[in-house]
């Protein structure tokens, strides 16, 4: 518990009371935060909530004196401080930063849209057992819903899969047809969350359903959350980081060729590799 200094006779409003700022650590307004304010006995004196800015103010002064004020909001860790009230009745105990439980921290909550121009999904596959084979896909788009608690954040993202490169046009070809991704029957690759589960600070692996070459099998993504920043357009991004990787017959990919010493040109496995840029708001922005 932390004791504030002395709040100044006036605050920036004009009004006496209670006033503090509830920030994320990334600086982000807790606009359903509240406030409660008790005196030394244990008796609440107030209780106020956030506005959309994150700032709480109290209706009326405060006798002078020693407060405890804790400030809780729905999926973040409650924190606690003394206040203490000056002789004109006013308390500002500046910005109180509440963080996420065991430290796993979110952007804002609500829609995010997955900006493909400014994000990889990516393949890897081993070839004649020594070296690799990348490849990516360029047309896809997603969408990622931050919830008030990590719990009920979702993402779904479908991908064109005929949009495969892997720098070659007779490869590219062959992974289209019938022997790997189908594209004709199956145009689009699709992954829709079931569930978070919280590996670490800023780690998650994603629960979920990838449904590839027509079948579905349940798939969990290994996540980082890099963090957020505003960008040039006026807007704000979050960036992602996943992998996981994929045994080729779940899906029904068994084309292979075997050489003569028995050893397969194309690996049991595909290792996928995401980074993620994703804008706040319901669409991307107009370019």
């Amino acid at each position: 518990m932390s004791i504030s200094p002395h709040a100044s006779e006036s605050t920036p409003t004009g009004r006496r009371g209670l006033r503090a700022l509830v920030r994320t650590k990334d600086g982000w307004a807790v606009q359903h935060a509240v406030a409660t304010v008790t005196d030394m006995s244990g008796r609440q004196i107030a209780r106020a909530e956030a506005d959309t800015a994150g700032l709480i103010e109290t209706d009326s002064a405060l006798e002078p004196g020693y407060y405890t004020v804790v400030v809780t909001a729905v999926g973040y860790a409650p924190t606690a401080c003394t206040a203490i009230a000056s002789a004109a009745g006013i308390a500002d105990i500046g910005t109180l930063v509440l963080g996420r439980p065991g430290g796993a921290e979110l952007p804002p909550p609500g829609a995010w849209s997955i900006d493909p121009a400014h994000s990889v999904v990516a393949a890897t596959a081993q070839h004649l057992g020594m070296t690799s084979v990348h490849g990516r896909f360029v047309d896809f788009g997603g969408r990622i819903d931050i919830g008030t608690t990590v719990e009920e954040s979702t993402v779904s993202a479908e991908i064109k899969a005929v949009s495969i490169d892997t720098g070659n046009h007779m490869r590219d070809d062959h992974l289209r047809n019938a022997d790997f991704l189908n594209t004709e029957i199956h145009p689009l690759i699709t992954y829709r969350s079931s569930g978070l589960t919280a590996t670490g600070a800023d780690r998650w692996t994603v629960h979920g359903e990838l449904s590839l070459a027509g079948v579905s099998r349940p798939v969990d993504l290994n996540l980082v959350y890099l963090g957020t920043s505003p960008d040039p357009w006026g807007g704000v991004r979050a960036a992602f980081r996943a992998s996981t990787e994929l045994r080729r017959e779940d899906f029904v990919m068994n084309f292979n060729q075997v050489l003569q010493a028995g050893m397969y040109v194309i690996g049991a496995t595909l290792k996928v590799d995401i980074e993620i840029q994703a804008v706040q708001g319901e669409s991307l922005p107009q370019a």
